[in-house]
């Protein structure tokens, strides 16, 4: 059996490494302890979670920045916002204990960076807490981009994400992905993280297509699937398009979460429902085979369009409210659970990306985890 870890040089954290709040006194139990049996370096890029403290935490962690001196900060804003708390510096060092090894050691320059190999340069950006890539970073990055080995971008915010086209804005204009599709960039991959899910995206630029893929399930609650609709985004066919949790597998937990939490028994779908109604409303063909015919009630209907999942004759603002503002109320400790961590591997010729999945069991008719791969040519 594997150790963790084994057989990889390193791991990056794309965003929000401490969440809810970044805070620098919550590494301990949100970073050291969880990877101290990992035995080897990791970097990472901070998300706006990481920025709720003025980055004070992330920089003291990762760059080995002297503490923050607090500032006083008048007007509204004063009063509003969280103040960053004063690191517990004992407390900080009993933590890094924990990761300890020499092996594990790491220290980045900064919360922006590039990572080189011979074969591929890994780009880390921050997007901060208002998603605008400022003029210094901008400056950077356009020539760190000029490097002639083709190229991954690891950023904050996801490009594509939900069926839509996000892509940070530029202080000084534009948009990342006017660099990503630069063909003299040679980036071959976009990831971002923050929303807590995977979504793979192979979106055609040119002679060549770039893979755009949300990561950002590792750690936190999951955000929904089944809220993302039938795929066509720049191009991409829906068959094309991977996700995880498949959207059935997010339609029948999230109908367990609340069918328990209201006390409302009927919104209950089992996995192999909620398949076959995703299946009829995406009209696409199912990753997983239904087990046995199922009959889509008005009652199965009507879980689904209050659940987000049905747009026939109306839709309820579920996707757009509830899972975008509110889901963190409904965040849980028990499984099943819907993880997943991007693997990379690279040679000279070749970068291989992989998803591997942890689903805990939603019921005896769900199958072992699914993976997604592909194979990206380097040359």
């Amino acid at each position: 059996m594997l150790k963790v870890g084994e057989r990889t040089s390193f791991a990056i954290i794309a965003s929000d490494v401490i969440y809810p709040i970044g805070s620098g006194n919550e590494y301990g139990d949100k970073f050291f302890r969880p990877y101290k049996d990992y035995d080897a370096p990791i970097y990472a890029i901070p998300g706006n979670h990481d920025w709720y403290d003025g980055l004070g935490g992330f920089m003291r962690v990762f760059c080995d920045a002297p503490p923050l001196k607090p500032k006083p900060d008048r007007g509204p804003r004063g009063l509003l916002w969280r103040k960053p708390e004063t690191i517990d510096e004992a407390r900080l060092a009993e933590a890094r204990s924990l990761r300890g090894k020499p092996a594990q050691q790491a220290t980045q320059p900064g919360p922006y960076w590039a990572i080189e190999s011979d074969s591929l340069l890994i780009v880390g950006v921050d997007t901060g807490i208002r998603n605008v890539i400022d003029k210094a970073q901008t400056a950077w990055l356009r020539r760190v981009s000029l490097d002639p080995r083709p190229k991954i971008l690891v950023t904050g915010k996801p490009i594509y994400t939900g069926n839509a086209y996000k892509p940070s804005p530029l202080e000084e204009g534009g948009t990342i992905d006017d660099i990503v599709r630069d063909p003299a960039h040679r980036y071959v991959a976009a990831i971002g993280g923050d929303v807590h899910n995977y979504q793979r995206y192979p979106v055609k630029v040119g002679d060549r297509v770039i893979q755009y893929v949300v990561a950002g399930g590792a750690g936190a609650f999951m955000h929904a699937t089944h809220t993302i609709g039938r795929v066509d985004v720049a191009g991409v066919h829906e068959d094309d398009f991977k996700c995880y949790p498949l959207r059935g597998d997010s339609l029948s937990f999230y109908s367990q979460l609340y069918a328990r939490r209201l006390r409302m028994k009927w919104l209950y779908l089992t996995p192999n429902e909620a398949l076959c109604i995703m299946s009829e409303r995406i009209k696409n063909k199912p990753v997983r085979t239904p087990a046995g015919p199922v009959k889509i009630t008005r009652r199965m209907r009507w879980a689904a369009r209050l659940l987000g999942a049905w747009a026939w004759p109306f839709r309820l603002p579920v996707d757009r409210v509830f899972h975008r503002f509110l889901s963190e109320l409904s965040d849980w400790d028990t499984p099943p659970f819907f993880k997943q961590f991007l693997h990379m591997s690279v040679t000279p010729e070749e970068l291989t990306l992989r998803c591997f999945a942890a689903t805990g069991c939603l019921a005896q008719e769900v199958e072992p985890p699914l993976e997604d791969e592909v194979r990206i040519s380097l040359s």
